[in-house]
């Protein structure tokens, strides 16, 4: 069916999600006065995801039969020759972002049922869900940096909503400010990539752009030696850092964990983190033509996927270590984008939405069974209580390790790949630091596995924790979040894990279903997708490549099909480094639990040097934070103080009294001072108007 999608179609899929979250948001709190129920307002706000979700897997078929549009929809106003439009571009990255979003976010909508089932914000938490699904739609879909912008803020608001959503909790409102600010960093930097393009392209529209990239490609920022493409793009890269979550703008995603896991899984696994990486790829115009933006990506991505992975093996937070696991992850995708190796990074950010929100929602319904305590420690043994949350965890967990003919398997090692056949400036490092997160990943993903699903029963016990069992230590450094506030249904924070003699249960089937469905595609999906996502014409006319960027035409030649790749992998590294991860995992946990301990006593500066997080945190706090306040109070002293109140307020008044008592002089009444001073004045103006005699 080539030709053109209908535009009447395409609107209604974010417009669906939004209608229910009106339907949620308004009629269903005390806005309106509850005028619906919780039933009305899931089944509103379902209804409205499920519509977007057919419809994408509608386009994605019409794509596949050669269909795209490209239009503009509103035309908003046009100032100056200068249009900003509301329109949408749909090609086969587009429907492929389309239906992962729907997807996710419907099984998400349904596992809410169950999981928010107490909590009195039901209705609101759904209409923030579905007001979200609208803005990360309208996000993908859109064909001008104007719609984008609105797109990217609209996600990022949401965001903050869902972070803070239980907001009498002073972790939960730091955390979503925290969120807030620093992407504040990373958007002021994507406004000034956008704002760059404009000014040099002329247009916002993403095909007018394109169509003068050869022209921008000549041009150097104005005042400096660098080019204009580098520095627009490593602007809009920023943006990206911020958003997906980089380092060093990454600080936000761990602390974002004080929401509710279905926004784990939706917001910080699936979709708004990997904002940045869809971006990255659809300006792959522009990045393609700046080595130096690549590299600078290449690098930030390597960091993020080395150091985050290391800082998952120090968390007791169930939901913690998934977070982390998500920032190196993304760091992998970053890895690929900067090696050009677009398709490459689209293709784990596909496989990725579903084993990790298959993962934090797998959590979440631990969670639910260990009722709302989410420490490791007090876990072990859930296997033979919660099969089906045991089954589905660990195929993700395959699926996040690299596990041969899973999905996370194909895609992992592509990136690998790619960044061993890159030539860029600091590939090399990259290619280290992606390998050896590999080991990294597969300690922390099976060290989480085997504390909670194995070994030694520990719920239902005082919360003293054994030494035995701690993580790379005894007392990691988040207890302070594993035992504040727990609760994660808004109950009474000093009543959560479970009571001495009390089991933990299998969550209902509106839990155990979105945790089936999606452990589907975190098996299959990636053997079936490889071949057309990354070598056959899936993203052809989507994704541009520079003539001195060969990376997928290397990988190209490499590949004999997904059975091949798997049977190549067994004499590579990276499959024997997530088998020895695993292992590693399993005799540390399992066999001899003395050995985080020792860790902690041999390695006790490195064990310091993670439990603080690389000190992210405390020098943001003393330099940024710090350093706003001393300003501000440099401010509010010398300047509003001292210069505005001091000088021109207080001191104009000075002035004028002065002058006033000065004047007072001459107002005596006596009648022979007032014709001194007229005589005064008329003298002067003589002199000031007058031309002298001898002037020219």
């Amino acid at each position: 069916m080539a030709g053109q999608l209908n535009p009447h179609l395409l609107l209604a899929v974010p417009l669906a999600p939004l209608a229910g979250s009106a339907i949620a948001g308004l009629l269903g709190t005390k806005f309106f006065g509850n005028v619906v129920g919780r039933k009305v307002s899931h089944t509103a706000t379902i209804l409205g995801v499920l519509i977007a979700a057919i419809i994408s897997l509608q386009t994605l078929l019409a794509v596949l039969d050669g269909a795209t549009y490209n239009g503009t929809l509103y035309n908003w106003m046009t100032v100056a020759g200068l249009k900003l439009e509301i329109g949408f571009m749909v090609d086969s990255l587009t429907a492929m972002m389309m239906c992962v979003v729907t997807f996710v976010s419907l099984m998400v909508h349904i596992y809410t049922i169950g999981y928010m089932a107490e909590d009195e914000g039901y209705n609101r938490f759904f209409s923030y869900i579905s007001l979200f699904t609208f803005s990360m739609l309208m996000l993908v879909m859109s064909n001008n940096f104007l719609q984008l912008f609105f797109g990217w803020e609209a996600v990022g608001l949401v965001s903050y909503l869902l972070i803070g959503f239980w907001y009498t909790r002073p972790t939960a409102i730091k955390a979503n400010m925290k969120a807030f600010l620093v992407n504040r960093v990373g958007d002021f930097g994507f406004i000034l990539g956008i704002g760059l393009l404009l000014a040099y392209a002329g247009s916002m529209n993403y095909t007018e752009v394109f169509d003068k990239r050869a022209e921008l490609a000549q041009l150097t920022l104005p005042g400096t030696d660098w080019m204009l493409l580098t520095v627009a793009c490593i602007c809009l890269f920023v943006g990206a850092m911020g958003k997906s979550a980089q380092f060093p703008l990454h600080v936000w995603l761990p602390d974002s964990m004080e929401g509710p896991t279905p926004i784990s899984a939706l917001i910080h696994a699936a979709t708004m983190v990997t904002a940045g990486i869809f971006m990255v790829t659809r300006m792959s115009p522009l990045f393609e033509l700046s080595d130096t933006a690549l590299s600078f990506i290449l690098v930030i991505g390597a960091i993020t996927a080395l150091f985050m992975g290391f800082l998952g093996t120090m968390q007791n937070d169930i939901k913690r270590v998934v977070a982390y696991s998500t920032l190196s992850q993304l760091g992998y995708m970053t890895v690929a984008l900067g090696a050009s190796a677009y398709s490459v990074a689209v293709f784990h950010l596909m496989t990725h939405a579903f084993f990790k929100a298959l993962l934090f929602l797998g959590a979440g319904s631990v969670i639910i069974g260990m009722h709302h305590d989410q420490d490791m420690r007090n876990m072990g043994g859930l296997r033979k209580y919660m099969p089906i949350t045991w089954i589905t965890s660990l195929l993700g967990s395959l699926a996040l390790i690299g596990t041969p003919f899973f999905s996370g398997f194909y895609s992992k090692d592509s990136i690998i790949e790619a960044a061993a056949e890159s030539h860029l400036a600091g590939s090399g490092f990259a290619y280290f630091a992606v390998l050896a997160s590999v080991f990294v990943t597969a300690f922390y993903s099976f060290r989480m596995y085997f504390m909670v699903f194995h070994g030694k029963e520990r719920f239902g016990q005082a919360h003293g924790h054994d030494d035995h069992h701690a993580p790379a230590a005894a007392h990691g450094v988040h207890d302070d979040h594993a035992h504040d506030a727990h609760d994660d249904h808004g109950h009474d924070e000093h009543h959560h894990g479970l009571a001495p003699g009390q089991k933990p249960h299998e969550s209902p089937l509106v839990v155990t279903l979105p945790l089936i469905l999606l452990a589907i595609p975190s098996v299959i999906i990636g053997f079936f997708a490889i071949s057309p996502m990354l070598y056959g014409d899936f993203f052809k006319g989507v994704i541009f490549f520079g003539e001195n960027h060969k990376v997928m035409e290397e990988l190209a030649h490499e590949y004999h099909g997904p059975v091949a790749m798997v049977l190549h992998a067994f004499t590579s590294a990276p499959l024997w480094l997530a088998i020895a991860g695993v292992v590693v995992a399993y005799y540390c946990y399992m066999i001899n639990p003395r050995v985080p301990a020792w860790f902690k006593e041999k390695f006790s500066i490195i064990y310091t040097i993670l439990d603080n997080k690389y000190y992210m945190d405390k020098f943001n706090e003393v330099v940024f934070a710090g350093g706003a306040r001393l300003l501000g109070s440099g401010l509010s002293t010398v300047g509003d103080r001292g210069l505005i109140d001091g000088l021109f307020v207080n001191g104009s008044a000075k002035v004028v009294g002065w002058f006033s008592k000065f004047t007072r002089l001459w107002q005596s009444g006596y009648i022979y001072h007032y014709a001194f001073v007229m005589i005064i004045g008329v003298l002067g103006f003589l002199v000031w108007f007058m031309p002298f005699p001898f002037a020219k």
